[in-house]
């Protein structure tokens, strides 16, 4: 049976945080993974930049947004 691309980066994974011996070597891992997956939200941003999908207008109007969940009215529904 073949294996899917997720379930190998699993293994991957698993087999690289079997080194991971101490607190500075687990932070290190933790922040090469925060970068990856930045730098990945960033090429990702920069194409919607691009293509004229988003800009400074898209981006003031997410400044002013409240994107505040309600929860009292969520939990009072009947």
């Amino acid at each position: 049976m073949s294996m899917n691309y997720t379930e190998m980066a699993q293994l991957d994974i698993l087999s690289i945080i079997k080194n991971i011996n101490s607190k500075a070597e687990y932070a290190d891992f933790k922040n090469m993974l925060a970068r990856y997956f930045a730098n990945k939200a960033q090429k990702q941003i920069d194409a919607l930049w691009e293509d004229g999908t988003i800009n400074e207008q898209t981006i003031s109007e997410w400044g002013n947004e409240r994107m505040r969940t309600h929860y009292r009215h969520a939990l009072h529904r009947p």
